[in-house]
């Protein structure tokens, strides 16, 4: 679907025309199953997260009025279906956090020893080789940590918005950011080093 076709596109959305939405979801399956298994981490859910959103894609196109593109407005309602899967999971297990957040000693040095890769930085800053690191090493994060740094840091929303996505204050996404981001850097330091994170982080 070309840009310049969009309008185009969405008027036969919402006349109800079954070819256009076979083409949207042909086009548009793959990289909504992708983002929201970033948020729940389980393929299964990630399909359900699809197929809801897909759903509510065909119920409200309707109330699409073209003031971003077609792509981020699905994009927003399926983030949406994913933090309402990771709300309702909310009492399963999780990992302790304990196990991911660095440790200092009384001089504010990392304690334990670290691993620095000798991967020359002009190679590990290649956008997509970086961006699929930190999200396989954000995707290991605990539920809580995982679902604030995916909004905040990767889908760009503010902290009053992803304290409405997730229904906490905003104090508390600011103190889980903060976690979030040791534990992200205490998994990323034996791949990135120390310098390559600062610029990431």
């Amino acid at each position: 679907m070309q840009c310049e076709d969009e309008s185009e596109f969405v008027a036969r959305l919402m006349s109800g025309n079954k070819l256009a939405f076979k083409t949207l979801v042909e086009e548009n399956a793959g990289w909504m199953l992708q983002l929201a298994k970033r948020y729940t981490k389980s393929e299964a859910t990630a399909a359900d997260c699809v197929q809801e959103s897909f759903l509510l894609v065909f119920r409200k196109i309707g109330d699409f009025e073209g003031r971003s593109s077609l792509r981020s407005w699905m994009r927003s309602i399926v983030v949406s279906q994913a933090l309402m899967k990771l709300r309702k999971s909310a009492q399963s297990n999780e990992r302790s956090l304990d196990e991911f957040t660095p440790e200092f000693d009384h001089n504010g040095f990392l304690v334990g020893s670290v691993s620095i890769s000798d991967t020359p930085v002009e190679a590990l800053v290649r956008q997509r080789e970086v961006s699929n690191i930190v999200l396989d090493a954000i995707a290991e994060l605990s539920e809580s940590s995982r679902a604030v740094l995916l909004l905040r840091d990767i889908e760009g929303y503010s902290t009053r918005e992803t304290a409405d996505a997730l229904a906490i204050s905003e104090s508390a996404v600011r103190t889980r950011v903060h976690r979030g981001r040791s534990q992200l850097k205490k998994r990323l330091l034996p791949t990135m080093g120390p310098k390559s994170l600062d610029d990431i982080l």
